[in-house]
């Protein structure tokens, strides 16, 4: 059937044809619609132009927003990084879709995650309480912190994600990148959460996972005493006691490309540029439209840095 302003814009090509015999009212009376409303569009004409010339311009903002960092963003995302500039330009959400919506821009959409874990080694008896119980964010930051391993398959093989998050700020606070599985990698992690950011954590401090056999290896809970953090694991077969750093690898893999990843280093290259681009440049709205760093920043100064309210 068309919008009236498609029919209006045919009318007038109609009538714009050489030879045209028809009148205004022969085509607005077989189109449905008024003389008025024709006569009221083609007046508008001007404002149209511009309102077209400003919608192109908004979402030159929005594409721009879009692609920053080569991650592809939702509306949300596109707002808050709107909202980084220098400086800062506040477009509200609706907008923001209708224009992706006008100009045919989409937002990625969460995969089903096709990879299932792989079987784990034996496990020792050496399990710990799940001290966690799925308080995630009740403690505040450096209090409760998560870790696990995913498996990245590229050109016909597995490399290995070892990462370690703040449940609260929802930083990475530390990774390791190995082509084993072997249980270096995991206490490397470990080691480099301590060796940047120790001064930040307590004994109060939960470092929480599921019952792996690297969790339950005696060289990770001697690391983990020596510094002096408290352990705690989920129960068995349960992903959601582990639930904010499984979101993370999903999030993850949804935005990466190794696709044309020969070799390690190449797939280690793409992990260290996203965990920067995660920490320091990708918006959460649930961290009142911060980074994580940016989050953790406010929450121990106070000060917020965008404009206006955090609403």
């Amino acid at each position: 059937m068309g919008t009236p302003g498609s029919k209006f814009q045919i009318i007038q090509d109609v009538l714009s044809r050489e030879g045209n015999l028809l009148t205004v009212s022969d085509l607005c009376r077989t189109a449905g619609v008024s003389r008025s409303g024709y006569y009221n569009w083609l007046h508008s004409a001007d404002a149209r132009k511009k309102k077209e010339a400003a919608d192109l311009e908004d979402f030159q903002l929005i594409l721009n927003a879009y692609r920053f960092r080569g991650y592809d963003k939702g509306a949300r995302g596109i707002q808050m990084r709107l909202l980084h500039l220098t400086p800062p330009v506040v477009m509200n959400i609706k907008k923001i879709r209708r224009l992706m919506n006008k100009y045919g821009l989409f937002c990625p959409v969460r995969k089903a995650n096709p990879y299932r874990r792989m079987a784990k080694a034996l496990r020792t008896s050496h399990v710990a309480d799940n001290l966690v119980n799925r308080e995630f964010e009740d403690h505040g930051p450096r209090k409760v912190l998560l870790t696990d391993i995913t498996y990245i398959p590229y050109n016909g093989r597995f490399c290995y994600l070892s990462t370690i998050l703040d449940a609260f700020t929802k930083q990475i606070l530390s990774y390791a990148l190995s082509e084993s599985l072997e249980l270096d990698f995991v206490l490397k992690s470990v080691e480099q959460l301590v060796e940047r950011h120790g001064i930040s954590l307590s004994t109060k401090t939960l470092i929480h996972s599921d019952q792996g056999c690297h969790y339950t290896s005696y060289r990770f809970i001697q690391i983990v005493k020596d510094a002096e953090l408290r352990q705690s694991m989920s129960r068995r077969g349960n992903c959601w006691d582990n639930a904010p750093q499984e979101s993370f690898f999903g999030h993850m893999k949804d935005e990466i490309d190794i696709s044309g990843c020969e070799r390690f280093q190449q797939v280690k290259d793409i992990i260290d540029d996203w965990m920067d681009y995660y920490n320091n440049d990708r918006y959460q709205w649930q961290l009142v439209k911060l980074s994580p760093n940016e989050y953790y920043h406010y929450i121990t100064t106070g000060i917020y840095p965008l404009p206006g309210s955090m609403s």
